[in-house]
């Protein structure tokens, strides 16, 4: 089977005209406040969903769709090619657990949706959200993930699930090692789309994207979709409906954005460690752009007696899942990463955000504010800028039209 779908060239794969019915879903580019033609429909209830499936919904503490769940489930749901664009912290990871419950056959053990992410948390995180959401119509979930027991990923597999959410690595190699079977998968998620079609995982994409039955249909989500990206799709979209956020309101809400002037690098310590009780207050994520600059801060930090933990992709799959345990649990309240961390992972407690460093493009900076203020909630950013940075803050506030102010001194009240 396998074979026979590789032979495929990309391009052909093209379905032959909008799959499912696109039940009158108008394709204008559409804009939140504009939605030419996607009813934002405003209650589970109404999105015809299965009761087993709403009994998951309401247990698992939605009350209600956000704005995205609103316009994109229902062209999810009916079979549609999807790229959803929407802010970070607004139920993405949750939209794509509820259309994939409500699509799949629980009556049959072949893996039907596949969802890949950028880092193995994020495909975790997504992997719990569907088991937690499917909990009553008994779905089998696994996540596919480097650094995890192949041998564990085999036994799950040759078991039988319904849906698999992976990292390309680890899903391609399943697929090759034909333990992870494609024929009967019909729904392709790429969270964090603009990540995933980026340099560093468009190949492994392809290479998934190959072994697929031609009849797929494929939904992309991610917090910004930058042009090229969206260029790229006609390559393996279908006549997509496009529900995207203009860009100027895609800086989210309810975070306020704060900076800190510091001549000389080294004087980000000192700030940093003035700064401590507060974050402590809540829960805070650092951010720095190396994982050495993480090791040496969270040495530094922890020489000078103040309690941090630390997480960036070079560090046992083990490790890494312990300290997201932690910091998940509260057990520990300050958290020195890399960008690993910036996209999709969700900790209801953070409210605080420190870029240590400026992050190396303007996408980042989105992703990483997006950590605190999860769905609603209030949330600060505070980034350090050197005199040579203060360019890139304003490229960052321009770009985004928003506005960053110098930071107040009671910054801790408004956490």
């Amino acid at each position: 089977m396998a074979a026979v779908a590789a032979t495929t060239p990309a391009g052909a794969r093209r379905r032959s005209g909008p799959g499912g019915g696109g039940g009158g879903v108008d394709d204008g580019a559409l804009v939140f406040e504009t939605s030419h033609g996607v009813e934002p429909i405003c209650t589970f209830d109404e999105m015809g969903i299965r009761d087993d499936l709403l009994r998951g919904i309401y247990a698992y503490g939605f009350e209600k769709p956000s704005a995205i769940q609103q316009r994109a489930v229902l062209p999810i749901i009916k079979g549609r090619d999807v790229i959803a664009q929407a802010q970070s912290g607004t139920g993405k990871t949750s939209m794509i657990a509820l259309t994939v419950c409500q699509m799949v056959d629980t009556s049959s053990r072949e893996v039907q949706a596949l969802i890949l992410s950028p880092t193995r948390e994020l495909a975790a995180q997504t992997e719990k959200v569907i088991l937690a959401i499917g909990d009553f119509i008994n779905i089998q979930a696994h996540a596919c993930i480097g650094g995890k027991s192949v041998g564990e990923d085999i036994r799950k597999l040759e078991y039988g699930v319904h849906v698999v959410s992976g990292t390309p690595g680890r899903v391609c190699d399943m697929i090759k090692r034909r333990t992870l079977r494609t024929r009967a998968i019909k729904l392709l998620v790429l969270d964090e789309s603009d990540e995933m079609l980026s340099r560093g995982f468009k190949d492994q994409i392809y290479d998934v994207y190959r072994y697929l039955p031609p009849e797929l249909q494929v939904v992309l989500i991610s917090a910004t979709l930058p042009h090229e990206i969206l260029e790229m799709t006609s390559k393996f979209m279908t006549d997509p409906v496009r529900i995207l956020v203009k860009r100027d309101e895609l800086t989210l809400e309810g975070i306020k954005q704060f900076f800190v002037a510091v001549e000389k690098e080294e004087w980000k310590f000192d700030t940093l460690t003035d700064l401590y009780d507060t974050l402590t207050i809540t829960q805070a994520v650092i951010f720095c752009n190396t994982k050495r600059k993480v090791d040496w801060l969270t040495e530094k930090m922890r020489s000078h007696n103040f309690t941090v933990s630390s997480m960036h992709g070079d560090m046992p799959q083990r490790e890494r899942d312990a300290i997201m345990g932690e910091f998940r649990s509260g057990t520990t309240r300050v958290l020195i990463t890399t960008d690993v961390w910036a996209r999709g992972l969700d900790v209801q407690q953070v409210s605080l955000v420190i870029n240590y460093d400026l992050p190396n493009n303007r996408e980042l900076y989105i992703h990483r504010i997006g950590r605190s203020g999860r769905f609603g909630r209030k949330g600060v950013a505070i980034n350090f800028v050197r005199s040579d940075d203060i360019r890139i803050l304003r490229d960052i506030e321009q770009y985004y039209s928003t506005q960053i102010d110098e930071m107040p001194m009671n910054v801790a009240d408004l956490i």
